[in-house]
């Protein structure tokens, strides 16, 4: 066998697929996810050849075409409900976020122990673990995700830091970004006896 015969494959390249920035799906699948009207505007600005492709009149005449009209008034409405439902959704998320409150309690364990339990930063979408070890780190002491006694999580550091971690959280250090000052409050708590 010569070497011309034996021929190396062609290596096959993978396909490139292009997902949206704002529901995670492809393009053409923008549609079934909730932000339908987002999706449009992002897909517009970054790739407008593929809206052209996938949202232009006459696109969208070609797919409404092949329904009956009742079909075509259904499918508006229902689109219109989910946009109006997602739009909501996402209001009420922001307005949870912003009544929000993070606590910070300096708790007495002994006579001059103590610890500093951080309440409240799961509703700004911060990775608790993630704090917890970065609060860790900056502080030298030990720091631990834990469940208090209303059972919601919580981060405890080892220390007196309290006024610390307001400062960290008011400078945005590392990943206590995205929480209002404004929100968080200091409570001292002693030890019952």
């Amino acid at each position: 066998m010569s070497s011309s015969d034996q021929q190396e494959p062609q290596a096959v390249r993978p396909l490139e697929v292009l997902y949206c920035q704002i529901c995670t799906f492809p393009p053409e699948y923008c549609e079934f996810g909730s932000s339908l009207k987002r999706c449009k505007e992002w897909l517009q600005g970054a790739h407008p050849q593929l809206f052209d492709k996938y949202y232009s009149d006459e696109a969208l005449q070609s797919k409404i075409g092949t329904l009956s009209l009742e079909a075509q008034a259904k499918l508006e409405k229902d689109s219109a409900k989910k946009e109006a439902k997602a739009e909501a959704k996402a209001d009420a998320a922001l307005k949870k976020k912003m009544a929000s409150q993070v606590s910070i309690k300096r708790i007495e364990r002994n006579k001059r122990k103590h610890v500093t339990a951080i309440h409240g930063l799961e509703a700004f979408d911060i990775e608790l673990k993630k704090a917890a070890k970065f609060l860790a780190q900056k502080f030298a002491t030990g720091a631990s995700v834990t469940k208090n006694a209303q059972g919601q999580d919580e981060i405890v550091v080892q220390g007196d830091v309290s006024d610390d971690v307001l400062e960290l959280i008011e400078g945005g250090a590392g990943p206590l970004k995205g929480v209002p000052a404004d929100n968080v409050v200091i409570i001292e708590e002693k030890k019952k006896k």
